[in-house]
């Protein structure tokens, strides 16, 4: 299996990162970024690019699978208009590109509350971009929408406030739909189901 990933930086990509490396069935890994992460290993191809050049990367992205992990926050991004240009532009862009390039399988990490009809933005932005690669016709397209994240070494206090209060209410077996699941559970799962999607 001939692997692309995008996020691969991020608290998710980085978990999936490492279980393609460590994988006997995955033959090697594409990551795009926008700065050299400084990772070396003989199944990882790293190509620095800039987003915003679709022209200059598209072809490049050509394999079996495409992983979408990548995201941002408001707060990191600076306004709702970059976030969507992360969050959504990008992760089409990508989507586009491998959909035309004959990638069979296009895995996508959403949102939970994703709905091009929410009036919440993130929850729209998610929702959209759901919609829009669902159009693109993938053979097969797996999108998570998993429930609050806990990111190791996360400095986001909201979210670690947020982590516990939710974690608090579970053990009281309230908000069962909201239970909190690690990135490396996520990650986990996002390869386990390509592999049965494969083999189906």
């Amino acid at each position: 299996m001939k692997a692309l990933l995008i996020g691969a930086t991020g608290a998710t990509g980085s978990d999936l990162l490492q279980l393609l490396l460590d994988d006997s069935e995955v033959e090697s890994v594409d990551i795009f970024v926008r700065r050299d992460p400084g990772m070396e290993h003989s199944k990882i191809n790293v190509h620095i690019i800039d987003f915003e050049k679709y022209e200059e990367w598209k072809h490049l992205v050509d394999g079996d699978v495409l992983f979408s992990c990548l995201g941002t926050t408001l707060k990191d991004a600076g306004s709702k208009e970059a976030q969507w240009k992360v969050d959504y532009e990008y992760q089409y862009q990508f989507a586009k590109a491998a959909r035309e390039n004959g990638v069979g399988c296009y895995v996508l990490v959403s949102a939970m509350n994703a709905s091009s009809k929410s009036k919440i933005f993130y929850s729209r932005m998610k929702g959209k971009l759901d919609e829009d690669v669902n159009k693109l016709g993938f053979p097969k397209l797996l999108i998570f929408k998993p429930p609050s994240l806990i990111r190791k070494g996360s400095s986001r206090k909201m979210e670690k406030m947020g982590v516990k209060v939710i974690n608090f209410f579970n053990r009281l077996g309230l908000l069962k739909s909201m239970k909190t699941m690690s990135t490396y559970t996520l990650a986990k799962d996002m390869l386990d189901a390509v592999k049965l999607s494969v083999k189906a």
